[in-house]
């Protein structure tokens, strides 16, 4: 017979008020019982809790075959006494029919982890974690070390282990303090628990556990992708292009071949927002070489790096994954170096159900639902990041916020007018839900006070987008269709006192254009990332010159139309979509063709549309509208989407196949999302009057969009 610890005791995890676990292995005999009486009831005797069996080998083998629980102890155990070829007998039994039924169990074993998250929450992120069953406690541990044991995947790494021992001396902690074996790290223990470890007070110690717990949920996390990569059997091969520099490879993101991320400061935003669009994870690898070999990202960033972190953050839901994944390769303190101070950080307060920075980027994924709702989408994801990132200093979070943002709004590249909008944005993030909800809305005085602070149209309707995303955000208890209903209400107060902010008005010729015009027939000029075409004007000139540039694998960041007696001027801001730029004869000739009726671009976008996979994640619907007198010579058209291959060509085709002319346009995308202003007229050259018409041009272009 073998005395076999499992359990804690069989890890050599014993804590002060944990149980004994303990199997008594035997080959037979009439005298087991007897035997097992006699080690059985000292411990009993002694007060120590005890959880025993007594079992054959062949008995523990189908225990475990029958019991996850079982299974999981059996591969852990530990050989204490009596004849050791009964415990290696039992152990290389259970872990042979463990390693050959590994499909079936693993999905076992995945099914038990998710309801316990799911009964238990999240320990990170818990006002009073559940040290043993939360998700990234100790059992997400144990059961990544089972899928090592199955020979699926890697046993977890020096940082898991580090963060599982942190957890392990916390519980041991609570034990002693409690003295008691409890697992649920309670409020009013949590100061003593931190005197225990030595630690300045429960918010050091609640820091260093959520940063423990989120370490082990992203390994936990990384784990079970590379269990359904090697159980759901051959990857697809090849490699799909997905931006510059970054391509999908086997159901994740990777570099590209000889793509060099020393030389690149950008690309390591590129690739997030390029796995966050797609809906797929960052290969390890890539983010460990992304890590150690990116530059520094130059201050102020780059356009192309403030786009690729707006299209990351507008990607919603899917951001999230990619944001920790940034985070746990401490990359996102490089960049930002003002989140370290917010990281981890706990709340202390029921209401909220995350930690601070966890808080900022969930904020930011429910923002990019509303970026239809706003003329700034990029401000109004980049306010939902840094909404609360005050929270990091002494004082109100809303005032040092606002110091602190105009520091981040100048180290991204922003404007000083787009500075302004977004310090004020993080100043009063908070004053429509608190004014809706306690102050009277009938006094004139609180809707002009409002007035006052927010200033214009433009951050109201921020402000408003904040508040919705960032109660959501917060959780239940701050958000929901009592409160949602007085903002709402309130914002329809404060919009009718604020004097209405009017479009810029149409693109007018530069002095340079002019001269391009009075020139007169048709001019194309490629110079690096600008296109400028000349041409006589006639309906479908713009879009027909975006179908190239789109047929070229040309994003267009920026456009203007505009027009001087019979020609017209149109201006381009174009980046390759992947890879090298075009060569600029063809492109120039590609052009020409098209403007003189001798291509085909619909066929050839068509082909190339064939070849783009859809997008795997969901994005906030487009939105068109027709804004009244906004203009007396022609009816202004507003275009809210998200960005894709060809989208202006296909907006203007709709506007060609609903009898219309583009006569001046301004075409902006921001991050991933454009926001596009098209002042058109019909064949006779009028604006529209007909609401029938409206309504069908209005339907036809989000047909177009869909």
């Amino acid at each position: 017979m073998a005395l076999v610890a499992v359990g804690s005791l069989g890890r050599g995890e014993l804590a002060p008020g944990s149980d004994l676990d303990l199997v008594l292995l035997h080959d037979g005999g009439e005298d087991i019982a007897r035997i097992a009486d006699r080690i059985w009831y000292p411990i009993w005797d002694s007060g120590v809790g005890l959880d025993h069996s007594v079992r054959t080998v062949d008995e523990a083998v189908k225990v475990a075959r029958e019991d996850l629980k079982a299974v999981l102890s059996l591969i852990q155990a530990r050989h204490v006494a009596g004849d050791p070829e009964l415990t290696r007998r039992a152990r290389e039994a259970v872990l042979a029919e463990w390693r050959a039924d590994s499909r079936r169990r693993l999905a076992e074993l995945r099914e038990a982890a998710d309801k316990r998250a799911e009964s238990t929450g999240e320990l990170a992120f818990l006002l009073e974690p559940d040290l043993k069953d939360g998700r990234g406690g100790l059992r997400d541990v144990q059961a990544m070390q089972a899928v090592a044991a199955a020979w699926v995947a890697s046993a977890p790494g020096p940082r898991v282990r580090e963060a599982y021992e942190l957890i392990l001396d916390v519980r041991h902690a609570l034990h002693v303090v409690t003295a008691r074996g409890a697992d649920r790290l309670v409020l009013q223990e949590q100061d003593a628990v931190a005197g225990t470890l030595g630690l300045l007070d429960a918010e050091a110690l609640m820091r260093r556990l959520a940063e423990a717990g989120r370490t082990i949920s992203h390994a936990f996390d990384a784990t079970w992708r590379t269990v359904d990569r090697l159980l759901s059997g051959p990857v697809p091969r090849g490699r799909r292009p997905l931006a510059d520099g970054v391509v999908e490879h086997a159901g994740e993101v990777v570099l590209a071949r000889g793509v060099n991320p020393r030389t690149d400061p950008v690309l390591v935003l590129r690739a997030a927002a390029a796995a966050a669009e797609s809906g797929l994870p960052l290969a390890p690898a890539t983010v460990s070489m992304l890590a150690s070999q990116s530059p520094p990202m130059p201050v102020p960033w780059p356009d192309e790096a403030r786009d690729a972190l707006v299209a990351l953050l507008g990607a919603g839901r899917a951001a999230v994954p990619v944001w920790e994944e940034l985070d746990q390769a401490g990359i996102l303190v490089r960049l930002l170096p003002d989140w370290e101070r917010v990281r981890h950080r706990p709340q202390r307060n029921p209401i909220h159900r995350f930690t601070v920075d966890r808080h900022l980027i969930e904020a930011a994924a429910n923002a990019a639902s509303y970026t239809r709702e706003v003329s700034r989408p990029d401000l109004l994801l980049i306010g939902a990041l840094l909404h609360d990132i005050g929270k990091g200093w002494p004082g109100d979070h809303s005032a040092t916020g606002e110091v602190v943002v105009r520091d981040i709004g100048l180290r991204l590249g922003l404007s000083s007018q787009d500075v302004e909008v977004l310090a004020t944005v993080v100043r009063h993030h908070l004053l429509l839900p608190e004014t809706a909800t306690r102050r009277d809305l009938d006094d004139p005085v609180t809707i002009e006070k409002v007035a006052g602070a927010v200033g214009s149209r433009e951050v109201l309707e921020l402000l408003a987008a904040l508040a919705v995303a960032d109660g959501h955000a917060t959780g239940p208890a701050a958000w929901n269709s009592w409160k949602a209903s007085l903002v709402a209400d309130l914002v329809r107060r404060v919009r009718r006192a604020l004097s209405g902010s009017p479009l810029p008005p149409p693109p007018s010729l530069s002095p340079a254009q002019a001269v391009l015009a009075r020139h007169g027939g048709g001019a194309i000029r490629v110079n690096g990332t600008n296109v400028t075409v000349v041409a006589p004007d006639r309906p479908g000139l713009l879009w027909r010159a975006a179908g190239v540039l789109a047929a070229h694998r040309m994003v267009v960041r920026s456009a203007s139309a505009a027009s001087a007696s019979s020609t017209a001027v149109i201006e381009f801001s174009v980046v390759p979509e992947y890879g090298t730029p075009p060569d600029p004869a063809t492109l120039e000739a590609d052009l020409r063709l098209v403007l003189a009726g001798r291509l085909d671009i619909e066929q050839r976008l068509a082909r190339r549309t064939r070849s783009v996979r859809p997008a795997r994640v969901p994005v906030a619907p487009p939105r068109v509208t027709l804004l009244e007198e906004e203009s007396a010579t022609a009816t202004v058209v507003e275009v809210r989407a998200h960005d894709r291959p060809g989208l202006l060509w296909r907006i203007g085709r709709s506007f060609g196949e609903c009898g219309l002319d583009v006569k001046a346009a301004r075409v902006e995308t921001l991050g991933a999302e454009a926001v596009d202003v098209f002042y058109v007229v019909d064949r006779a050259g009028r604006p529209l009057s007909d609401d029938a018409q409206r309504t069908q041009v209005r339907d036809h272009v989000l047909a177009a969009l869909r």
